[in-house]
């Protein structure tokens, strides 16, 4: 392991202890209410946090005549939280130990995360004539046929995404779109209006690449965030991988902030700090709702018989995001796994969907049932068909993501692997160069007028686009693609499309080991990230020195 990988590992180990060590009780599991103790990793905020402790709190009490606490931890995205509980799981399994144990669940987050946490680890390279250990951070969990055929309704898949894993390694709890939040107020005021005034809000991903969102949009880190990779992939997919990254790199050249976590995104266009931003659909329509609840100066009043809308607004680009599922999975080690077991069984049950979607109680009328979250709605889709079925007329957004979903056609599996460490290197880590380079091109003398958007989004402008020598060669170095080493001195570049499974199993799936590509000490991953660093901070160098040459020229 190398020196940064073994700190994480001690932090993390140390982190994920924390809820253990403040659950209530003696250590025995039992609580000092007489009941047990169910502690649950999660990404989700704190309203689905609060609702579900409490439903499923009294399900149980109700159900089997037993108190139970829930204790959360939530230490970050759910990319922050997979790499803590593998470092754990690692740990383990070298100091020969049975892993898992600080933890009864796992609640939340895109499905790839949990894909990847229902794979074996391996303790590392063993003594001669041993076996390394081998362990997966999930365990499987065996619900029955009929509760799985009763959940899912007959389905495997929504889309492409599978529902639930074959193996009960996790299960589908509800269903994520994604898609554009925006404040209108600050559209307006950054020029985003047609010739009668009126707002144009942003209803494709590449209308976020207009020039006049530059300093507006709010992003979050993929590296971060399993989900907002999700939504990011859909662009690769949905665009392919060239015309993908030409959006992804213009939205990053646009951002105002590369936050870590999915919510912030929503957060920072409901307080105004930016015009638009990408983010889960659920935290897109909750944001808009709370800033309604709060009262929102814009709220619906009559004008001149027209309508003002509410300041916040969200909205899913057709036909170019996917539906993905938000899963639940027990953690391998689980203290209490039959605990555990009845909350996956709560959260897949009729009063468990009921949470995701129905008005709140204070909003409720009519029905007696009791069905629905008790201070929050929570604005997610619900897993079950049957929901659809049988409760459309009682969910806050009437939408069926079942009519809706479509599959990626030609979609290729190999994008995801370089996404996160792509766009760090590119936006993250070379955050002033890549924004000054943007800048320069934006405003460069033979940039399209056009394409500044007098009105409508402006189209994507490429170097096919441009004659001008100089603004042709800053557009083509942006949308390069890093060159990075193969065997026998040979040079692939990122950008051949036919090549990216070739290098993914050399230098992430560590194939070329023995190829002298990198250290022996080191991670290929974080070498190759880094070669990717340094090839966007020469593009960006090179666009800003062509923009002083021709600075320098027109002076």
């Amino acid at each position: 392991m190398t020196l940064s990988r073994i700190i994480l590992a001690l932090v993390m180990a140390t982190l994920i202890g924390v809820p253990i060590a403040l659950a209530p009780g003696d250590g025995t599991g039992t609580s000092d209410r007489n009941g047990k103790t169910l502690v649950i990793f999660t990404p989700h905020h704190e309203t689905i946090r609060e609702e579900f402790k409490r439903g499923f709190e009294a399900w149980h009490q109700r159900t089997y005549g037993e108190s139970v606490e829930v204790v959360w931890s939530a230490p970050g995205g759910t990319s922050d939280i997979r790499k803590m509980l593998e470092a754990a799981c690692v740990s383990a399994l070298r100091r020969g130990l049975d892993p898992g144990g600080q933890g009864d669940l796992l609640f939340g987050g895109g499905s790839y995360e949990f894909r990847q946490l229902s794979k074996e680890l391996s303790s590392g390279p063993a003594a001669p004539g041993e076996t390394p250990r081998k362990a997966s951070v999930l365990a499987p969990v065996d619900l029955g046929d009929e509760v799985i055929a009763a959940t899912y309704g007959g389905r495997k898949q929504i889309g492409d995404n599978p529902l639930y894993d074959q193996k009960g390694m996790w299960f589908g709890a509800a269903l994520s779109g994604f898609g554009i939040v925006f404040n209108r107020d600050l559209l307006k005021d950054i020029g985003m209006t047609n010739i009668h005034g009126g707002v144009i809000e942003p209803a494709r991903w590449s209308d976020l690449c207009d020039p006049r969102f530059e300093g507006w949009i709010a992003l979050v880190n993929p590296a971060q965030s399993g989900s907002v990779t999700t939504a990011y992939e859909a662009i690769l997919q949905r665009r392919g991988w060239h015309g993908g990254w030409q959006i992804l790199h213009r939205l990053a050249g646009n951002a105002r902030t590369f936050s870590a976590s999915s919510p912030r995104a929503p957060t920072d266009v409901s307080l105004g700090d930016a015009a638009a931003g990408i983010c889960i659909d659920f935290y897109g329509r909750y944001q808009s709702q709370a800033i309604e609840d709060a009262g929102d100066d814009d709220q619906p009043i009559e004008l001149h018989h027209t309508t003002r809308l509410p300041r916040v607004g969200y909205v899913d680009p057709a036909g170019e995001t996917v539906i993905d599922p938000d899963p639940v999975a027990m953690l391998r080690g689980a203290p209490n796994p039959e605990l555990a077991k009845r909350f996956i069984l709560f959260t897949l049950s009729p009063e468990g969907q009921a949470l995701w979607n129905f008005r709140a109680k204070t909003h409720r009328t009519g029905t007696t049932d009791g069905l629905g979250p008790e201070r929050h709605e929570l604005r997610r889709m619900p897993i079950r068909p049957s929901m659809y079925d049988d409760h459309l007329d009682r969910l806050v957004d009437r939408v069926n993501p079942y009519d809706l979903a479509t599959t990626v056609k030609n979609a290729n599996p190999d994008y995801r692997a370089f996404l996160p460490a792509m766009f760090v290197a590119m936006a993250i880590e070379n955050r002033s160069r890549m924004h000054a380079a943007w800048h320069a091109i934006l405003h460069h003398p033979a940039y399209p007028k056009s394409a500044a958007g007098d009105r409508e989004p402006s189209p994507i402008v490429t170097a096919d686009d441009v004659q001008d020598p100089a603004l042709k060669e800053m557009l083509s170095r942006f949308d390069s693609f890093p060159q990075v080493p193969g065997p026998n001195g040979t040079l692939i570049s990122l950008g051949d499309v036919g090549r990216l499974k070739e290098l993914k199993d050399g230098w992430i799936g560590g194939g070329w080991r023995e190829a002298g590509l990198w250290p022996a000490d080191a991670a290929p991953a974080e070498v190759l990230r880094g070669i990717m660093t340094n090839y966007y901070r020469e593009q960006y160098d090179a666009i800003l020195e062509l923009a002083d040459r021709v600075s320098g020229g027109a002076g």
